[in-house]
């Protein structure tokens, strides 16, 4: 008999003892334990760009179209509803006011940030060697003081909305020139980047909720021209923060494909979205919206979940004390409000118009503006300014001049709290563990527990969890991406209690371990970044110097926050003055990218979902809305491009 016939009897008689186990369990009655449904496999088949929406949800403003549009719909995300009985109090979201602002210290620390700042201007030289003279606020006040408007025209032909037909809900522009006198509440749903849950009028999740599906109803049926009910043939692409809340996006989930109807899904990450959308393989992605900044380095399309960083401040902030700076120097416009939501427009158009992050710009210059609002004359100003155009952006770097106190300033990813519909998660991974697998974590836990720093090390595997936190320095918890947990809580995963209950001698120093950890993670997040050195933090996160060299090279700046007129060169000048001395050496050039392929670095994550439409690889990440109603949560984690 040859060798390979004798494999084949040895393998046949195992199968028949097999065979015969089962017979015998059957007859004893042992139960079997019960495997989870599988999750059938996506069916392959080819799709149409042009039946695919890409829907990019900003704080201020919604970006959606076709995948196979130019360039998106951009609409303010807001909207407008209407009173449902007379005499309701009148309720509306504030714009560039927020919590933080007028506490008895928030007035000296902007006074602080500004001399930090001022000191940082001084101490660059220009480009001709020389050093910038600072210009006083004083000397533009003297002008400004004196400065009375031109009437240009006796009407400025804008109205507000015409409400006369009482319509239920107003969306977009329409929202934002609605009459303060009109019985209308304003709703912004999305705030920092998370949906603007808060315990005022129309601030539960189910409000929110259904606020985003006006306005995104609205948008796909009046700008796309796609009526609702055919909504079943299109497929959508849901850019959502890399620092996301899982209950939030899950909610949002279930309202596109069930409530709104669409047939399939896609979620992905904006930052993987942007360097889809500027052709690179991998950078570290600086994303400055309007009211938040979030950092992470990008890998060959896959997000590293350590160097994840939110900052809680963005271009509405700038522009707040750009409107601080230009009252220090006599602003001209006197009943210019940041409670009125058309003074809040003119004084970002006037950001966007005069800031700028170029030091050879110097000394006082003359400037003009137009004011035109409903049932007001156009009128010219003019201003004069000085380093006030600078100062300004410069709070991005020194964010003590936001003025902003007692507030959470700096977000991490925070660890999955589990959820009911997904029992077979992480969680559920780790406590099913072998012994063996237990006992040798836990021994390695204990190591990395009694080292002098005194912190949990590393991140664990997409098997065994959604990650732990790295070293502090390098990480601390936070809510601001928690999903659906107790606010501030810290989890070190069912491992590590283990270990710990098993070793009596080691609960005080774990006890002590987790209040030093709380501490330093509660300062942490208290302590508002500047954005270079939040670079040079999320970069610094990664765990090879070569993916560190690689994201040295590629800083891929994205957002509307940071388009002032020479924002590269100053943002590249302050990474190489501030990397580590070993990098220098190692790095062979340093880049930061702000227009990639001449671009509007507003649309470049929203460009990168209408690329992700169109490749082959993301056929088995779509989820269904069958599958779905089946499945729920759990084709989060089983498709989701990024660890869930």
């Amino acid at each position: 008999m040859t060798q390979a016939e004798k494999e084949q009897d040895n393998g046949k008689e195992k199968e028949k003892e097999r065979e015969r186990e089962k017979e015998k369990e059957q007859q004893r009655g042992v139960k079997r334990p019960i495997a989870p449904p599988a999750i059938p496999e996506p069916p392959q088949e080819q799709i149409q760009s042009n039946f695919v929406v890409v829907i990019h949800p900003g704080s201020k403003t919604l970006r959606i179209g076709r995948a196979t549009d130019t360039l998106p719909v951009t609409v303010p995300h807001v909207i407008a509803r209407r009173h449902k009985q007379s005499g309701q109090p009148r309720c509306e979201d504030a714009w560039l006011l927020r919590e933080g602002l007028n506490k008895p210290e928030s007035n000296e620390q902007r006074q602080n940030g500004l001399k930090m700042v001022d000191q940082a201007i001084w101490s660059k030289k220009m480009s001709n060697g020389v050093r910038r003279t600072p210009v006083s606020a004083d000397q533009a006040r003297a002008y400004n003081c004196q400065i009375r408007p031109a009437v240009l025209d006796s009407s400025s032909r804008v109205k507000w909305t015409n409400t006369t037909h009482h319509p239920p809900y107003l969306i977009g522009e329409e929202a934002l020139y609605v009459n303060p006198t009109d019985c209308y509440n304003i709703h912004w749903p999305i705030v920092r980047g998370q949906l603007n849950v808060h315990a005022g009028p129309g601030g539960s999740l189910t409000a929110v909720l259904a606020d985003l599906e006006m306005i995104w109803s609205h948008v796909i049926q009046k700008h796309l021209e796609i009526p609702l009910k055919d909504l079943k043939y299109y497929r959508c692409i849901l850019l959502v923060p890399d620092i996301y809340n899982r209950q939030h996006i899950k909610e949002v989930v279930n309202m596109l494909l069930l409530n709104m109807g669409f047939s399939a899904i896609i979620v992905h990450q904006e930052s993987v979205c942007a360097t889809f959308g500027s052709g690179l393989s991998s950078a570290c992605v600086v994303d400055v919206g309007d009211q938040k900044t979030s950092i992470c380095c990008v890998e060959d399309g896959v997000s590293h979940r350590n160097s994840r960083l939110c900052l809680a401040y963005g271009g509405s902030d700038v522009t707040r004390t750009f409107f601080w700076l230009l009252q220090r120097a006599g602003f001209p416009y006197r009943d210019c409000q940041l409670s009125n939501r058309l003074d809040c427009q003119l004084l970002q158009h006037l950001k966007e118009t005069f800031c700028h992050l170029d030091q050879d710009i110097s000394g006082l210059q003359d400037h003009e503006f137009q004011t035109r609002f409903p049932e007001a004359p156009a009128l010219l100003y003019q201003v004069r300014l000085g380093d006030e155009k600078l100062q300004a952006p410069m709070g991005l770097f020194y964010p003590t001049t936001f003025g902003i106190v007692g507030q959470k300033m700096t977000s991490l990813q925070f660890r999955s709290q589990g959820d009911s519909e997904d029992p077979h998660d992480e969680h559920y991974l780790l406590a099913t563990q072998s012994k063996q697998d237990q006992s040798s974590k836990s021994a390695a836990d204990r190591k990395a527990i009694s080292r002098p720093s005194g912190f949990v090390d590393g991140e664990m595997s997409s098997q065994g969890g959604t990650g732990e936190l790295s070293d502090l320095p390098r990480g601390c918890g936070s809510v601001g991406g928690g999903g659906g947990g107790t606010q501030g809580e810290m989890d070190l995963g069912p491992a590590h209690g283990e270990s710990l209950m098993g070793a009596g001698e080691a609960e005080e120093p774990m006890s002590a371990h987790l209040s030093r950890k709380t501490a330093i993670m509660s300062q942490f997040e208290s302590k508002a970044l500047g954005l270079d050195k939040a670079v040079l933090h999320s970069i610094d996160c990664c765990a090879s110097d070569e993916t560190k060299r690689k994201m040295y090279s590629s800083i891929l700046v994205v957002g509307g926050g940071l388009m002032f007129h020479g924002a590269q060169e100053f943002l590249l000048h302050r990474i190489i003055n501030k990397m580590p001395p070993s990098f220098r050496r190692l790095v062979d050039n340093v880049e930061v990218i702000t227009r990639p392929k001449d671009m509007d670095p507003r649309l470049i994550s929203w460009k990168g979902g209408a690329v992700l439409a169109c490749l082959d690889t993301t056929q088995e990440m779509w989820i269904h809305q069958r599958e779905w109603q089946r499945f729920g949560v759990r084709m989060l984690r089983e498709r989701a491009a990024f660890v869930w």
